[in-house]
């Protein structure tokens, strides 16, 4: 056999796997054929480069463009900012034209269309917020790990601030109606930190993520103000509410632990379902938990009775109150 006659044999293989490749599965016909009728997916590409734009904005001068002067930060942080709410601007509308007009199932709301000016607007007008809680981020790595010898090292080159910084945008994004957008954000910074934080998890101030390599808090997650997670903890699901009718689980309810503010959780712990850990609890490493801890609980055994530790933060709890000075705008 020649290689002419091999190649059109080949050729006809060839066409015939094209022609299975560009049959879509029969559950996602009417999406696959949006594609082709001038409605398109958020390119990837583009938003990944308006969140180095916004990173830009939110830290001048350790991201980007370095050699500007005081006098003109504000140009820099402009026209970075004007690029990137462009790009938003576009990459929205196609995110939000693709989904329109469908229903879905969950109880989240989508915006619309005609609405993406506004939710730009008003994702702008979130920024100085944003930064203000990633400085404070910033601050918790550097007052919480004695590692950290230099104010501004957390921001340049630390793992948990690459991936609060993504969250903190693609929050704001998912809290406005945005699909798609704020997803590839935060599992591009999971693919560079290993810190996988789901943009609709609710995430208080002053927050630090030590290592974090394995950490999952899943997107009904709520955590207070100054937690501290380290390395492999998981915040997630017990077992899933079953829609009755479809035998699935049911979207967007809430299935993920309530962390309440300064509490502590050590490496490779494991905390399941819809529970509450108390504040100012310190949770060891390699526990498990699936019951809720009232406020400064400890638990450092992972066999330890859960009775046990609840006992014994109800008599902490008594304690400091018996010994809490007294307050004297109440004398």
């Amino acid at each position: 056999m020649d290689n002419r006659t091999s190649g059109k044999k080949r050729n006809v293989k060839v066409n015939r796997v094209i022609e299975e490749l560009c049959k879509p599965p029969a559950w996602h016909e009417h999406e696959h054929n949006r594609r082709f009728a001038n409605v398109f997916l958020p390119s990837r590409h583009k938003v990944l480069e308006c969140v180095e734009e916004l990173r830009q904005v939110m830290f001048p001068g350790y991201f980007g463009y370095r050699e500007f002067r005081t006098d003109t930060q504000g140009y820099h942080i402009g026209a970075n900012l004007d690029r990137a709410l462009y790009t938003l601007q576009e990459e929205t509308r196609h995110a939000l034209r693709y989904v329109e007009g469908r229903q879905f199932p969950g109880s989240r709301v989508l915006a619309t269309p005609d609405q993406t000016e506004h939710v730009i607007d008003s994702f702008l007008e979130t920024l100085p917020e944003v930064k203000r809680k990633l400085m404070a981020d910033a601050r918790a790595c550097y007052e919480w790990d004695p590692a950290v010898t230099i104010p501004e090292a957390p921001i340049f080159c630390y793992p948990n601030m690459m991936a609060l910084t993504s969250y903190r945008i693609a929050h704001e994004l998912y809290n406005l109606g945005v699909p798609f957008i704020p997803r590839i954000i935060t599992e591009h910074a999971h693919s560079l930190s290993g810190i996988d934080i789901h943009p609709g998890a609710q995430i208080g101030e002053e927050v630090f993520i030590d290592h974090g390599t394995g950490v999952v808090i899943g997107q009904t997650c709520v955590l207070g103000d100054r937690v501290r997670l380290y390395q492999a903890v998981t915040l997630g699901v017990k077992k899933f509410e079953m829609d009755e009718e479809t035998g699935r689980p049911k979207k967007c309810v809430p299935r993920h632990p309530v962390v309440e503010h300064d509490t502590v959780i050590y490496t490779g712990a494991t905390i399941l379902g819809r529970i509450t850990v108390g504040h100012h609890s310190i949770i060891g490493a390699r526990v498990f938990l699936t019951s809720s801890l009232p406020p400064y609980s400890i638990i450092f055994e992972p066999s330890a009775s859960v009775a046990s530790v609840k006992k014994a933060a109800r008599e902490r709890a008594k304690a400091l109150e018996e010994t809490a000075p007294e307050d004297e705008s109440l004398v």
